[in-house]
């Protein structure tokens, strides 16, 4: 497994944004197919990004698509989620997750970070 630590989250108003972070210090994340998790309060995790090993493949879910940019900072050591034109339906705690098997929401992702709050209000 691999320990991952997320920052980032926050409180904005509709239509603001957010850039969440993962980083696994001692790892390297360009080894790992990444991806980004919510959850919301009563309702299941949900799969919301996820981008290859490389870099060069992303994964987007309908909800998120043209206002969610998923994408990796070798230099950094880091995995990020930048998030524009927040809606409120996107408050939720969200998850860094790393994988082996893919990058799409039926790979299987061993490795989780403990969440940050994203809220956004109307």
């Amino acid at each position: 497994q691999v320990q991952l630590v997320e920052s980032g989250g926050g409180s904005v108003q509709a239509g603001g944004s957010l850039r969440l972070s993962c980083a696994a210090p001692g790892r390297t994340l360009s080894a790992y197919d990444m991806g980004w998790f919510r959850q919301a309060p009563g309702k299941e995790r949900e799969f919301v990004a996820g981008t290859s090993w490389s870099g060069g493949s992303e994964y987007y879910v309908d909800s998120v698509k043209g206002r969610f940019t998923i994408s990796r900072d070798n230099a950094k050591n880091t995995m990020n989620l930048q998030m524009n034109s927040l809606k409120p339906e996107d408050t939720a705690v969200y998850y860094c997750a790393a994988s082996t098997t893919g990058w799409g929401p039926m790979a299987h992702f061993g490795s989780w970070g403990q969440g940050t709050q994203v809220t956004v209000s109307s």
